[in-house]
């Protein structure tokens, strides 16, 4: 079984070697991990284990995640929940498919009935629901729950979001970080990028300067004399924050690409990760962004004005995320994301918000028209074109 899941790895392109699949192989024969008190294995341990044996740099964690994922589906299912709910209630056994009179005739709770009403149906509910429009279950059209159709809703136990519109998502999820060293499909977002530059010439002489060198060994009759000068660097500083997980799962190949772009060309580069909005606090690793925490505030004092600031986002979320006071879907944030939104708007006068969502339904998205007007609609579409227009922006 070991060595079937061990070229599994391999498959999804791990630097696994024989001699951690051996380490693996005698922590298991040694007991690190075992058999609990009541004779069954636990599949986390296992996780746990096998990771620190056969994973040697955290850049490969979501890879194994996936492959994991993908060799033992199914083994053991858990769903951690701040609050038990039965993981029966959730199981998808069909889909609501609804015509658009019947979706019009749903009409969506306001914020403090959706909470209210989600505490009651906690305390109401005793079995699962399928196919329903009040209790938490699947398939229906109640707005607790997971695979049916609500306009306004807490999802829970989904993997992936599809209609887009939850308010709360109760389950915790782990996103991953941006790989800064993926290769670039094209050279066109590199080029793009070079449009926000400003060069000077620092440092120790590293450079050959070609026509001076031509000058000075045609005054030196032939003889070459070599001159140097300091390398040009691009003086830019850019700040980046990037949204990440949820719906921008879709966009992780292109938002990679600019990634790897900008840390190739920007040599004062500093980034931040948020998940959907801002709010009072961003992360620099994904696997890490509940105990390693850089308060928005810190940020907004540490970097000055000449920072430019770059926002990336798909901008699709339910409204309330940017606009109430504990909208976020993971915490109960004190205050809007709308107001860190004008803090750091205010704090860095040179700003863009780049979105990898297609241009063409912007219009269909609420939440993108209330983020173009936090962001004086300095939105772009990540496209060549876009860039090309950002960059011309934050340039002037």
């Amino acid at each position: 079984m070991l060595i079937d899941f061990f070229y599994t790895l391999r498959s999804a392109k791990l630097p696994v070697s024989v001699k951690e699949y051996l380490t693996l192989v005698e922590a298991l024969q040694k007991g690190v991990v075992g058999p609990r008190s009541d004779d069954a294995w636990s599949v986390d341990d296992f996780y746990y284990l096998a990771r620190t044996a056969l994973v040697k740099d955290e850049k490969h964690y979501d890879k194994f995640d996936r492959a994991f994922a993908a060799y033992f589906k199914g083994v053991e299912l858990v769903a951690d929940f701040t609050k038990d709910i039965p993981l029966e209630w959730l199981r998808k056994n069909l889909e609501l498919e609804l015509s658009p009179e019947e979706k019009a005739k749903i009409e969506a709770m306001g914020w403090d009935e959706l909470m209210a009403t989600l505490k009651k149906r906690f305390e109401e509910q005793k079995d699962r629901h399928e196919g329903g429009s009040k209790m938490i279950g699947t398939g229906g059209t109640s707005p607790f729950g997971a695979y049916g159709f609500n306009p306004q809703g807490i999802r829970i136990g989904q993997d992936k979001s599809r209609n887009k519109s939850a308010v709360k998502v109760w389950d915790q999820r782990a996103y991953k970080d941006y790989d800064d060293s993926q290769e670039l499909g094209t050279r066109n977002i590199k080029i793009a990028l070079r449009r926000l530059r400003k060069f000077a010439r620092e440092g120790a002489a590293e450079e050959l300067d070609l026509d001076d060198t031509i000058r000075a060994t045609a005054a030196n009759a032939g003889w070459l004399d070599i001159k140097m000068v300091p390398e040009r660097h691009n003086n830019v500083k850019v700040l980046l924050l990037m949204d990440v997980g949820g719906t921008m799962d879709e966009h992780i190949h292109r938002v990679e690409e600019m990634f790897s772009a900008a840390k190739a060309e920007f040599k004062h580069l500093e980034f931040y990760y948020f998940h959907n909005c801002v709010y009072d606090f961003m992360w620099k690793n994904n696997r890490r962004r509940f105990s390693e925490k850089f308060p928005t505030w810190d940020i907004i004092r540490k970097y000055n004005k000449d920072y430019k600031l770059i926002f990336v986002g798909d901008a699709t979320m339910s409204p309330y995320e940017i606009l109430q006071p504990g909208g976020s879907v993971e915490y109960n944030n004190e205050e809007a994301g709308a107001e860190w939104m004008q803090r750091l708007t205010n704090a860095f006068p040179k700003f863009v918000w780049i979105n990898p969502e297609p241009q063409g339904v912007w219009q269909y998205r609420q939440s993108i028209s209330v983020m173009q007007q936090l962001v004086n609609h300095r939105m772009y579409p990540l496209t060549i074109k876009g860039l090309e227009e950002a960059m011309r922006l934050l340039v002037k």
